[in-house]
């Protein structure tokens, strides 16, 4: 009954203006061009106008299950149960039906039930890694043999457990003895692209796709190698391609779900929370629409019940669980599990080496403030991501944490994106770089270019405390000159004389200008504290010692 579609024989090609010969043959026709819904249409009929037989009705639930139609197979298979001395087959049918509506334990009972086969051990064996039995697993896979089936079945599960090689392997292998099944290509392809040889992706549904211009899945499929590869705008248009061809987006859950992600996150809280259940990947791209939009407890409701079994799920877990810790709430128990997930992906055998798991390892030593670590890491895929700002924004704060101030103000040079380039943080860590390498006057200037507000309140005291402690003393005075305008708190007043005594001791050493000493006498003229006239009386003495007018 649950026949695999490239087995299907071709039929050869009615003459213009012939007829079926009978119904069976109409049936047969459906079958053989894959038109289940047609095929399903026509026993319906059948079954209305003339009766059905159990033959007709194990049809017509063959058809329902392959329209994917599993909840009307479902029933049909309980009717042709529960008819005298039914074959104990159907057991395993309703198993396969009960494994596609999501009911894995009754699809195990079920199964249970049927006949020892083959397809009751493939059933088996996906509800075992579905309901997450281990053993049960292997027993079942010591259980398959070299049939095509079961080769299929057994790179399948490879493929959903995430060992994307050894599921290649197989189907390579399966190509090789059977290059007339197409489909192959498909699977191999689904396997490529998530081993990120998205090109290699693309080639392999090339020939797939010039027999079966319209399929779904494998138009789906060059479209996210193209996402990937290049924009989503460009992939968004091989998706219109499908309607081009008279299949509609909205009927296919997977590509509406891809929509979103192509458009940037667009309609991502219209659609993607009605796909939780139908769309794995529905759960982690509506977090990460939740992380961009600052809402972290909604992003930690989504994953904090997720276990992750994929690189890309231990990755989006421990970003959120490292933003919650780095929060105004800030846990170390977010932390130490953010460190846990980053850990798993970046230490893994088939992780460790590529881009995104070297990522992961350098941001668990980020949060153990390990920079020297981090920069190991981070080092090794700069030129694969020079002109990525998330990627500048973290090497520059790592360099700058382990006093490699050159590269720290060449990083957050190259960062282009206007949402980084006008955060508090970003105007922090690049005034403290430039004071750092010896260029206060580009700290200064970046202050004056802000408009008042608190985020530049926060910056100009960074600017003089990292000026002062720097020894960058007039720099420092300027800074603290405006803060005692602002708010006259004698704590700035201190700091503020400390400055200008220190601007003297520069010029005296000959590593500032005179000049220098003029605009510190503007800083101090008018000034209440009586302290103020007796620095102005020593610089003037000293300045008048050297003949220097001021």
């Amino acid at each position: 009954m649950i026949l695999s579609k490239s087995r299907v024989r071709q039929r050869q090609p009615l003459e213009q203006g012939q007829e079926p010969r009978d119904r069976s043959l109409q049936l047969e026709t459906f079958l053989e061009d894959r038109n289940y819904a047609g095929a399903t249409a026509f026993l319906t009929f059948q079954r209305r106008e003339a009766g059905a037989d159990s033959k007709t009705l194990e049809w017509l639930a063959y058809s329902h299950y392959h329209n994917w139609e599993h909840a009307q197979a479902l029933e049909i298979y309980k009717q042709l149960l529960a008819e005298e001395d039914p074959d104990p087959i159907f057991h395993t049918y309703v198993a396969a039906c009960l494994y596609y509506m999501g009911l894995y334990e009754e699809a195990e009972a079920s199964a249970a039930e049927g006949p020892q086969c083959p397809l009751q051990t493939r059933i088996l064996f996906h509800c075992a890694h579905k309901t997450g039995q281990e053993e049960k697993l292997m027993e079942c896979h010591q259980q398959l043999g070299d049939s095509f089936e079961d080769q299929l079945s057994l790179a399948s599960i490879h493929y959903l457990r995430g060992h994307y090689q050894e599921a290649t392997e197989v189907y390579k292998r399966l190509l090789l003895e059977h290059r007339d099944f197409l489909g192959l290509n498909v699977y191999l392809a689904l396997c490529y692209s998530k081993l990120d040889y998205f090109d290699v992706s693309s080639e392999m549904l090339e020939g797939y796709l010039q027999q079966y211009a319209d399929s779904a899945a494998a138009i789906n499929l060059k479209a996210c190698n193209i996402f990937k590869l290049y924009t989503g705008k460009a992939a968004e248009a091989e998706i219109k391609a499908l309607e081009q061809r008279g299949v509609s987006p909205d009927s296919n859950d997977l590509i509406k779900h891809n929509l979103v992600v192509f458009r940037d996150g667009e309609a991502a809280l219209q659609v993607l929370p009605r796909l939780l259940d139908v769309c794995p990947e529905a759960r982690l791209n509506l977090a990460v629409h939740h992380l961009r939009q600052g809402q972290l407890q909604e992003a930690f409701k989504l994953v904090k019940d997720l276990q992750p079994a994929t690189p890309q799920e231990y990755t989006l877990k421990g970003v959120v669980h490292a933003s919650m810790g780095q929060s105004q709430s800030a846990s170390s128990e977010h932390l130490r599990l953010a460190q846990q997930c980053f850990q798993a992906v970046g230490s893994s055998a088939a992780e460790c080496d590529t881009i995104p798991g070297r990522q992961c390892m350098a941001s668990c030593f980020f949060l153990l403030k390990q920079f020297e670590d981090v920069l190991v890491y981070l080092k090794s895929i700069k030129t694969y991501l020079a002109s990525d700002d998330d990627f500048n924004w973290n090497y520059g704060i790592a360099c700058a944490s382990n006093g490699e101030w050159a590269e720290a103000e060449e990083a957050f040079g190259a960062i282009q994106g206007e949402a980084y380039r006008q955060e508090g943080p970003f105007l922090n860590w690049s005034a403290r770089t430039s004071i750092m390498q010896g260029k206060p006057m580009l700290a200064w200037e970046l202050y004056l270019q802000q408009e008042t507000s608190e985020r530049s309140l926060e910056l100009l005291q960074l600017i003089a405390n990292e000026c002062y402690q720097a020894g960058f003393f007039l720099a420092a005075a300027r800074a603290f000159d405006v803060l005692e305008q602002l708010d006259p708190a004698p704590v700035y007043w201190q700091a503020k004389q400390g400055a200008c005594a220190g601007t003297l001791q520069m010029v005296i050493a000959g590593k500032e200008t005179p000049d220098a000493l003029r605009q510190v006498m503007g800083m101090l003229q008018g000034s209440s504290h009586p302290n103020a006239v007796r620095i102005m009386q020593i610089i003037t003495g000293w300045a008048s010692s050297k003949d220097i007018i001021l």
